[in-house]
């Protein structure tokens, strides 16, 4: 049984343990036409990529965790299997007042068993609950899997950036997918 709930300050740093490592094999190959932007998907050479790596690096953990504790403007929720994290998604009420998802993030032992689709339906309510017109986020196009599940809980590609990650390093290919969710 999952159970998802809010980050409490006694839960401690067990969010950021998740193993969010995951395969590339694949990538979306975006196209506008007329306004539209459409994708396929061509198989690209295999390796292994992990935001964990670049993230955990970043945060200061006790004040960024603290930050989304008892926050109307932000929130962490993070899914347990038992006494285990298995996922978590993080949100913000963004500048232009969508819900924008900054991380999701299942554990690769537990990943098609639905605890991403809960994380962002449970994403999609906090959003209503807080009178937001949306749900945001941005991906890359090189994360196929999580492409297909945005896609499959109603987001549509809003724009995408061919050149954001190549401040990372010149040769970089990812491309960057806005995605979102506009409530009627």
């Amino acid at each position: 049984m999952i159970e998802i709930r809010k980050l409490r300050i006694e839960d401690g740093d067990g969010w950021k343990g998740i193993d969010d490592r995951f395969t590339i094999d694949s990538a979306l190959v975006l196209s506008m036409t007329d306004g539209e932007i459409s994708y396929t998907v061509q198989e690209i050479p295999s390796y292994v990529k992990s935001y964990a790596e670049t993230a955990i690096e970043e945060a200061t953990d006790e004040e960024d965790s603290a930050d989304y504790i008892d926050n109307p403007a932000q929130v962490m929720y993070v899914a347990y299997a038992g006494n285990q994290t298995v996922g978590r998604i993080l949100l913000k009420r963004n500048w232009n007042r969508y819900a924008l998802i900054e991380d999701i993030a299942v554990d690769a032992n537990r990943r098609g068993g639905g605890i991403g689709r809960r994380l962002v339906e449970q994403a999609i309510q906090w959003a209503r609950d807080g009178g937001m017109p949306g749900v945001m986020l941005e991906t890359q196009n090189h994360n196929v899997g999580a492409c297909r599940l945005y896609e499959s809980c109603g987001f549509v590609i809003g724009g995408f950036d061919t050149r954001v990650y190549r401040g990372l390093h010149k040769d970089r290919t990812e491309v960057a997918i806005y995605w979102y969710l506009v409530f009627d």
